[in-house]
């Protein structure tokens, strides 16, 4: 097991995990999400297999590049694609970490030594359908282990590889913030900070810290309700879960309900609100009459549990219907309130799901584009005159940020931009610590 890698309780081979890991990155290359893969790994595997996938997919650009240099036809097998590729990300990682003045590793890494890796790796390859293929595998990490600088050099010309990110987003990124993009894509790398978002009808800030304080957890407060942990930590960890005294939310994320302005007998509509981390922030923060809409039964039922921890279940109404079609769940009453945290290609989140850089296609930006103007115009219809719309995104591509409200506004001459942060990015502050995820927020006042 690695030196700075907490073990699951119940011993994992390294072969056992690599080759789950395989299989999620497999899936990933499918088209299916991680999450979604990680969740089918057997419950012992699970915790093994989610710390190296999040570490390849953060290096799966470098290893594909390194791959097509060592093996230049690979076996029509995709699992053994997917093992080589998580191999030599754990190989590379493992020799990178044995360099005299090689920089320190964050403790997430899955630093193994580099016997171990080869070893392990072909020991995962010994099964039926891979069987022929440990020889091949054993040959291309010797390999890479004789000749790992000179290969990097190669590799590293490629622009997916030296950075981990296809290169249309690359691209995007360059025109898009040509002072940052650099920082922008390296940000995407880290883990972001796990972040608390104290529950004020249930507890205070200065109470929370207090009890986070004498669990031995220091905390820092960001925004009106935030407090950044110096380390992540299971939630039922630490203390007030079960009470329902904090949820779990991004610092960017909670600047949705303080935006919004919700005020006691308001009329406000969340729509696309699943997990609903934004609906009870507005509920903690007014005694409102809120309707929260998801296309997506099964993610509804993850808002409504939500809401029971927190005490609020007594106050929305939960609905599975499609935001762009208001004739199929509007009364015809319109809403003070309305915050259209609308899909996006999450380009913002993707150092907390690292596999989005290799989920999307450039296409998916002009898609989401044309889904996010159809479902805000639909919305804009149910605000009441002198109302509000809150547009939200995960987004840093301006397609689906700034672009986008420009285009709101000359397509709405009935209304009118307030102050709003805009666009948000992921980068460190003078600490040296990112604390916001990638996020854009613009607020519209319909005119009276």
């Amino acid at each position: 097991m690695p030196a700075n890698h907490n073990s699951p309780q119940r011993p994992v081979a390294l072969s056992d995990a690599m080759l789950a890991c395989a299989r999620a990155v497999q899936a990933v290359k499918s088209g299916r999400s991680l999450s979604d893969a990680l969740a089918a790994t057997p419950a012992h595997l699970r915790s093994a297999a989610q710390a190296i996938s999040f570490h390849v997919m953060r290096r799966l650009g470098l290893a594909t590049e390194i791959k097509s240099l060592l093996v230049r036809r690979t076996p029509p097998n995709p699992l053994f694609d997917a093992l080589l590729q998580v191999s030599l990300a754990l190989l590379d990682t493992a020799m990178e970490a044995a360099l005299p003045d090689a920089p320190e590793k964050a403790s997430q890494e899955p630093v193994y030594a580099m016997h171990t890796v080869v070893d392990q790796a072909v020991r995962a390859a010994d099964m039926p359908s891979m069987r022929s293929y440990k020889g091949l595998l054993n040959a291309a990490l010797r390999r890479f282990t004789r000749e790992r600088a000179d290969i990097l050099t190669q590799a590293r010309r490629n622009p997916a590889a030296r950075w981990n990110y296809p290169l249309w987003w690359i691209k995007q990124l360059e025109r898009a913030y040509p002072d940052h993009w650099q920082a922008l894509l390296q940000a995407g790398d880290r883990q972001g900070p796990m972040t608390l978002r104290v529950n004020v009808r249930r507890s205070s800030v200065g109470e929370m810290t207090e009890r986070l304080a004498q669990a031995g957890i220091q905390v820092r407060r960001v925004g009106e309700a935030g407090l950044a942990l110096g380390q992540a930590r299971p939630v039922h960890e630490l203390p007030g879960f079960e009470e329902g005294c904090w949820s779990v939310q991004d610092a960017a994320a909670q600047q949705a309900a303080v935006l919004l302005q919700p005020f006691d007998g308001a009329r406000v509509l969340d729509a696309c609100s699943a997990p609903g981390g934004k609906a009870a922030h507005v509920l903690e923060l007014a005694r409102c009459s809120l309707l929260a809409l998801d296309n997506d039964a099964a993610r509804l039922e993850r808002v409504a549990q939500n809401l029971d921890r927190l005490g609020l279940h007594d106050d929305p109404v939960l609905l599975c219907a499609d935001a762009a079609d208001p004739q199929s769940w509007w009364d015809g009453q319109p809403f003070d309130l309305v915050l259209a945290d609308v899909p996006c290609t999450a380009s913002g989140v993707v150092r907390r799901h690292p596999d989005i850089r290799w989920l999307r296609r450039e296409a998916d930006v002009a898609r989401t584009a044309a889904l996010q103007q159809k479902i805000v115009a639909a919305l804009w219809k149910t605000v009441k005159p002198g109302g509000r719309l809150l547009y939200a995104t995960c987004s840093i591509f301006p397609q689906e940020g700034e672009l986008q409200a420009q285009r709101f506004l000359d397509a709405h001459p009935d209304a009118r931009r307030l102050p709003a942060p805009g666009q948000i990015l992921p980068l460190p502050d003078e600490d040296g610590r990112a604390l916001y995820d990638g996020f854009f927020y613009a607020l519209f006042a319909k005119r009276a």
